[in-house]
């Protein structure tokens, strides 16, 4: 008899033993957590945080507590509009020190996320990231390394993989309907955000703040990149901004990445704060396709963003048009990822979300920029359980 057992199976064996150690660890802190409700505190109150707070309001397991931004009447506006009735605070430190809370929620400029989530974590704290979790993939290990050591989790956005798309997509691959997959694609762009200089800044740029979605679902779907190859560039050296006026751009407005996966399969993400788009930044209703999947029997392309999205149209037959398919979100939203984790938490069950496939999409950045620097494909060394789906 046989003691060998094929690479998939091996797998899919150890992303269930490694999510069996994690959901064991969620277990036992929802055991452990008497309260009806997860109590979460929200760092950040700009923008993004227009999208979050009523989402977490939607969830009867989860109590907004806290309410932070250093622009202290951001986090008062918030509270009063969203009627929160939290405590609000100028700085992390007086949050932390406050009003006792289970979760962080980060939503602040991505240039100190690791700084911040580092402190939520020695504080005895879960936390949820907006992308991307930290600024390189070092810092980002060791604060997932760090999280396990204090039984406490921490994930980064985004949410792309919980849309009912993704999961059609992933079971038609897996499923084999494409035949032998062999390249994707992925675009997102826009003319870029005007109301903070953060996003142009050094560890800013359109890869994490706009690729980072489609690295995720690239990835998500075709399982991690083994290696990458890039170009970046600064297409508009100068921006005016709301909160700095005139600025020197310094982080990537332009990029090109192609993941190499295993079994020969190349995908690509075109990326930039540079490209006419007229749906805009919201992207609300797009009708055209931003991930294409590409097999020998046949192909598929996502409708709208994977933060928006609308449909699949699957191309299977050489005498029958395309088909769109799975039209319904289910409810999916992009900003849904900190309920849903939060939920899970106090559940004690395993969210689809997975910490490692954040850090992997990480290193895909950071080896962009690196490939860009030398002008050489860059090895990677994370990997995370997959399929995901």
């Amino acid at each position: 008899m046989s003691t060998t057992i094929s690479r998939q199976k091996f797998l899919r064996y150890t992303a269930s033993a490694g999510a069996a150690v994690l959901l064991s660890s969620l277990e036992s802190w929802a055991v452990a957590t008497p309260q009806k409700k997860l109590r979460v505190a929200v760092i950040g109150c700009g923008s993004v945080s227009n999208r979050y707070i009523p989402h977490l309001q939607t969830s009867p397991m989860i109590e907004i507590v806290s309410l932070c931004d250093i622009k202290y009447d951001r986090a008062v506006n918030q509270n009063n509009q969203y009627n929160v009735n939290a405590r609000t605070y100028p700085d992390i430190d007086a949050m932390l020190r406050g009003v006792p809370f289970d979760m962080m929620i980060t939503l602040t400029d991505m240039q100190v996320h690791g700084e911040l989530n580092k402190k939520a974590l020695m504080a005895g704290k879960h936390v949820w990231s907006e992308k991307p979790m930290a600024n390189t993939y070092a810092e980002g290990k060791a604060l997932f390394d760090l999280a396990k050591s204090k039984k406490l989790r921490i994930w980064g956005a985004p949410a792309v993989v919980n849309s009912p798309q993704f999961e059609f997509m992933s079971k038609t691959i897996q499923e084999g309907k494409l035949g032998r997959v062999s390249s994707a694609h992925g675009q997102y762009g826009h003319t870029g955000p005007n109301w903070s200089a953060f996003f142009y800044e050094k560890l800013g740029g359109s890869m994490p703040d706009l690729g980072v979605y489609n690295i995720a679902t690239l990835t998500g779907l075709l399982g991690p990149a083994r290696s990458v190859t890039a170009m970046l560039s600064i297409v508009n050296p100068e921006r005016t901004v709301d909160d700095k006026g005139k600025i020197k751009v310094e982080a990537e407005d332009n990029a090109h990445i192609l993941m190499m996966h295993d079994k020969n399969v190349i995908s690509h993400v075109m990326c930039g704060f540079c490209y006419f788009d007229p749906h805009g930044h919201e992207a609300t209703n797009q009708t055209l396709h931003s991930i294409q999947i590409y097999g020998d029997y046949g192909n598929m392309r996502l409708i709208g963003y994977d933060w928006e999205t609308n449909g699949v149209m699957l191309d299977t037959s050489w005498t029958e048009p395309p088909k769109l398919v799975s039209t319904d979100k289910g409810g999916y939203v992009w900003q849904e990822g900190a309920t849903r984790v939060g939920e899970s938490v106090l559940k004690g069950t395993e969210p689809r979300i997975n910490t490692e496939h954040a850090l992997h999409v990480l290193e895909v950045i950071e080896a962009a920029r690196k490939s860009q620097q030398t002008g050489m494909r860059i090895k990677l060394k994370s990997k995370f359980p997959w399929p995901i789906v």
